[in-house]
């Protein structure tokens, strides 16, 4: 088992995988480099590897899917995951490994929007996705993490073993931060600088078809790990459109003594049988989901015994 391991997930990353890797060799001398190449099409492979880096292949395309690779492959005490776009500064490497290593954290989150993202940062719809989707999920989840889409991650061996990966994309940073604070793990911000993208180097985040997929994903988490309130919120929905079309149905009844628009009311009557079993589903499976968070309770006791079984190994 690695002591540290640096995971850098790259595809066609030519220009900078060099420099990204001699830095984290002098931040954290220590650390094992990772790079996973995801079907680059330029030489990104050859420069990891000639640069000192341990280099793998992941064939299954897209970010979620060689980020599910590494954490299954790579066993070590604590890990730091970082783009390979050179826009993460290793200096704060050591940092935040510490938080994992001394203060237990099981994720600590390199926070760029406190600091030089948006002066840094060139694509404007970018910035305001980025507080879009910090906001959402904290006012939806309760928290207080500071940036959700950051790239720059250090985590325990604890989150590692036991976080199921589900995407396949860039959502995957949203996953891992709903997961974290829906399992009641220790989460902690360390803020850290920004730089844009060295000239020649492309960002390969599509700014509205990556950004409809985050905030899919922000509702399908939602409904999984807060059913209640997915599910009455659909609920209340229901009963407001039944009230703005049963409102004045009522007003000509208590007038007139008629009843005008009976396919209105015909319809308002389902919808009301849809808002009562709104309510039903979200309580059961309110109940499965507090039953799933007492048996993640018991895995992480699990994954505690094999991480101490490899470090005497």
């Amino acid at each position: 088992m690695d002591k540290t391991a640096v995971l850098i997930p790259c595809y066609n990353e030519s220009k900078t995988i060099e420099k990204v890797i001699a830095d984290w060799k002098a931040a954290l001398p220590e650390a094992v480099i990772y790079v996973y190449d995801n079907n680059s099409t330029d030489n990104t492979a050859a420069l990891a590897e000639a640069a000192g880096a341990v280099v793998r292949r992941e064939f299954h395309q897209g970010k979620g899917n060689v980020i599910r690779r590494m954490f299954r492959d790579i066993d070590a005490e604590a890990y730091i995951m970082v783009d390979g776009d050179d826009t993460y500064p290793a200096e704060f490497g050591r940092q935040m490994v510490d938080c994992v290593l001394e203060h237990g954290a099981d994720m600590v989150v390199g926070d760029r929007l406190s600091s030089t993202y948006y002066e840094q940062n060139k694509r404007p719809f970018h910035n305001f996705g980025n507080d879009l989707v910090r906001n959402t999920i904290n006012r939806l989840f309760h928290s207080d993490i500071r940036d959700i889409m950051t790239g720059y991650r250090a985590f325990s061996y604890q989150f590692v073993k036991t976080f199921p990966v589900l995407s396949h994309g860039f959502e995957i940073e949203t996953e891992m931060t709903i997961h974290s604070v829906d399992k009641n793990m220790q989460v902690e911000n360390v803020v850290i600088e920004y730089r844009d993208r060295p000239e020649g180097s492309e960002s390969k985040l599509n700014t509205y078809s990556d950004g409809a997929k985050v905030m899919f994903t922000i509702a399908r988490l939602y409904r999984n790990y807060k059913p209640m309130g997915f599910f009455g919120l659909l609920a209340a929905i229901l009963i407001v459109i039944i009230c703005i079309m049963d409102i004045p149905i009522l007003v000509t009844y208590f007038q007139t003594g008629l009843v005008p628009r009976f396919p209105t009311l015909i319809v308002s009557g389902f919808m009301a049988m849809a808002a009562l079993l709104s309510l039903f589903a979200g309580g059961m499976l309110s109940t499965l989901a507090e039953k799933e968070r007492q048996e993640f309770e018991f895995r992480l006791q699990t994954v505690n015994m094999v991480k101490k079984y490899n470090k005497n190994i």
